[in-house]
This record gives structure tokens, C-alpha cells and sequence, in this order.
């Protein structure tokens, strides 16, 4: 089946709060309020859900959904795919998504382009060559992939967005009654700072397993004394804790602490992870399907296999569309404890689907019809993409 047509979205939905709650000081993040960077953190956030979808039509009219992690700047990723990747595409035979994917993959190779805005713009179009492929096929990706390893993905909640640690606290113990058993703390505020929200969440829930997400913010010292604490505490993975290009800053910290390094939300393909884990500087890797498509997904998880390195896939603003990838690809993974789910995230992400995936405290169910297995409300997209 030969591809027709491949279109870009560009959406930008407002959510109940904005992705991790209000900023430091207490204040709200504005839906209208642009890009602003969260202290004590450096990155710049959007007060909305933004996102691009592509959709990816073969000649009978069958369509795939794919999505990068885009949330700043989507327009970007839109137009890579828009000027870059969808001309070579059209007109190209279906027989599977690796093959095209390598194609597209070495387009801008040459030219030093295998991270970045263009392997987000890859990702997105790749996920939507499985869906699309899945479709046509009458296949599961996760089927197409293998076979799951499981119908149920467990999770870990990823944020108690409230602004005191008394809040925080009540958040979590609220989750445990809902059946969450790991909660994962938005971190990076200052070793006592940090440890003081660990201990108060620890109170408070008992039953539940913590980890932390330091957002890159502590220096190899700071950062071994906070994980030495954490070793204390049993924490679950302490995520994030020093800038994204220090390799040899976490083989220290990893071989320093026994609580697992995570790192992955920042890195493309299997190049980096390769670099990571020859040196023994992660102990769970973090890949974001929305910034590594799928088959690039399923290369890393056999590399971390090879190393002995579970995989636990990062999901932060993505919508429906990402969010299925991810359920697909932890299914698919033998060595996958668990999937991030993000409160604030899921009814948005929801929102563009005509049937809502079964999600909640406890897991995903592992959606079972053909590709993604879910079915995107093209109209809405249509409708909130104008909007823009």
C-alpha cells in the first residue's frame, strides 16, 4: 500500500493546571502566559499542553497517528516533518515501518542531524508508519513488535503538583487510596529541601515507593550527598540529577549510590544510550517514544537488555497518541517494572481520542485493536489545530 498524504498539526490545548502545577511562588502558570522557565529548574515550559501530531494517509484512505514530544516550539517539529521528511515519504510503498524508517533516518544524517528537533520530527512520523502499518495489517503494535509481555502496565505517578509539602503529602496519600503504590517527586530544590518532601510524603503514605527527579539541577558532590540519603530513605530511582551531557558525572554517582541513576528523557537514539551504558553511567533507562519513535524504542530496549538495564519508558506532556506508543512499547519489553503517568496529562491527553484509553493509579490496560488501538478524533484535531 502506497502512502498519499502526510499532514502536521500543531495543537496547543489548556488543561485544568498546567503541566507540574503552579510555579514556585505559588502562582499560577497562565494558559496564555507563553514560555516561561520554572525556577529553581533552567528549562522553558509552556503554561499549555502543546504538542504536534502527524497523520499519515495510505492510498485506500487508512490512516496513522503519530506524535512528537514537542512542548515548546512545536511549530518546529511541524515543519521538519513538513519541508524535510514528508516530500520523500509520499509515493513510497508500505511494507513495513523499518525500512522507511531508515530512509528518513539518514535524510539529514550527513549533516549531524540524529538528535534534535529532527529526530522529534521522525519519532512522530514513525509512530504513525506503525499505526498505519498495524492498521492495514489488522495487527497490534504491540503484536507487531513480538508480542506483549504483559496486558496490564504498572505505573508510577510522576508529580504531586501543589506547592507545600503538607499539600504534597495529602496528594500521595490520596493516590494510595486510589491503589498507587510509587509516587515519583518533582525535585531539585536544594538537598533539604528535597529531602524534606521525601520525608513528608513518606509519612504520609508509608506504602508507597519514592522516587525523585532532580531536573538536572545538582552538581556530582551535591548530588552523591543527596543519593547517599536517598540510599537511606530506599528510594525507587533518583532521575534527572545532574546536567544532561555529564557522562562521566553519573558513572561517578551511579558507582557511589546504591539507588539507580535514571537518565533517558533527553537522549534520541540508540547511539547515546550505547555511550551511557558502556560506561555504566545509568541503571534504568528512560527513553520518551515521542522523541524516539518506535523502532528506534525497541533497538534501546535491546541495548539495555544487553546491559543488564531495566527500561522504564518517560511520558510527560504527551497526548493520546504518544501515550499509546509508550503502553505499546513497555508491553512489548520484557524488562519494563513500569510506566510514568502523569495526573495532570491524561485528561488532556484523552481529550483527543474518540475512546479513551483504560487508565488510572494502578496501570494501563494494553490497548488491543489494530495499530495504536485507539481512535483519534480527527475532527477535534482539525478544529484545535485552527485555533492555533
Amino acid at each position: 500500500m502506497r502512502i498519499a498524504d502526510v499532514t502536521t498539526y500543531v495543537l496547543k490545548p489548556a488543561g485544568r493546571q498546567a503541566y507540574l502545577g503552579a510555579l514556585e511562588d505559588g502562582s499560577a502558570l497562565g494558559a496564555d502566559q507563553g514560555y516561561v522557565v520554572r525556577e529553581p529548574w533552567r528549562s522553558l515550559y509552556s503554561g499549555r499542553f502543546e504538542t504536534m501530531l502527524v497523520k499519515i494517509t495510505a492510498a485506500d484512505g487508512t490512516t496513522g497517528w503519530g506524535e512528537a514530544l514537542a512542548p515548546v516550539g512545536p511549530e518546529v517539529v511541524a515543519a521538519v516533518v513538513d519541508r524535510l521528511l514528508a516530500g520523500w515519504l509520499r509515493g513510497r510503498e508500505l511494507a513495513g515501518p523499518r525500512p522507511l524508517w531508515h530512509g528518513l533516518r539518514d535524510l539529514m544524517r550527513e549533516r549531524g542531524h540524529l538528535v534534535g528537533h529532527q529526530a522529534d520530527a521522525l519519532a512522530a512520523v514513525d509512530i504513525a508508519l506503525w499505526d498505519l502499518y498495524g492498521k492495514l495489517t489488522g495487527q497490534s503494535v504491540a503484536r507487531l513488535l513480538g508480542g506483549a509481555h504483559r496486558e496490564h502496565v504498572d505505573v508510577y505517578i510522576s508529580g504531586l503538583a501543589r506547592s507545600a509539602d503538607e499539600e504534597r503529602a495529602a496528594l500521595a496519600a490520596d493516590w494510595v487510596r486510589q491503589g498507587a503504590r510509587r509516587v515519583k517527586l518533582a525535585a531539585g530544590k536544594g538537598i533539604e529541601a528535597d529531602l524534606a518532601t521525601f520525608d513528608a510524603v513518606a509519612a504520609a503514605a508509608p506504602e508507597m515507593k519514592i522516587a525523585l527527579d532532580a531536573h538536572w539541577a545538582y552538581r556530582i558532590g551535591e548530588a552523591v550527598e543527596l543519593g547517599r540519603e536517598l540510599d537511606r530513605r530506599g528510594a525507587l530511582f533518583f532521575e534527572a540529577p545532574l546536567v544532561p551531557e555529564d557522562v562521566d558525572g553519573h558513572r561517578e554517582l551511579a558507582s557511589r549510590i546504591t539507588t539507580p541513576v535514571a537518565v533517558g528523557e533527553a537522549m534520541r537514539n540508540r547511539y547515546e544510550f550505547a555511550d551511557w551504558l558502556g560506561r555504566r553511567a545509568l541503571r534504568l533507562a528512560q527513553p520518551d517514544v515521542a522523541r524516539t519513535g518506535i523502532t528506534e524504542a525497541m533497538s534501546i530496549v535491546e541495548l539495555t537488555s544487553a546491559h543488564h538495564v531495566p527500561v522504564v519508558c518517560h511520558h510527560s506532556v504527551g497526548l493520546g497518541v504518544s501515550l499509546a506508543a509508550g503502553i505499546h512499547v513497555s508491553a512489548a519489553s520484557a524488562d519494563t517494572p513500569y510506566f510514568e503517568y502523569q495526573p495532570d496529562t491524561i485528561p488532556v491527553a484523552q481529550s483527543i481520542l474518540r475512546t479513551p484509553l483504560t487508565a488510572g493509579p494502578t496501570g494501563f490496560a494494553v490497548p488491543d485493536g489494530p495499530g495504536l488501538g485507539i481512535e483519534v478524533d480527527a475532527d477535534l484535531v482539525a478544529t484545535l489545530a485552527k485555533e492555533n
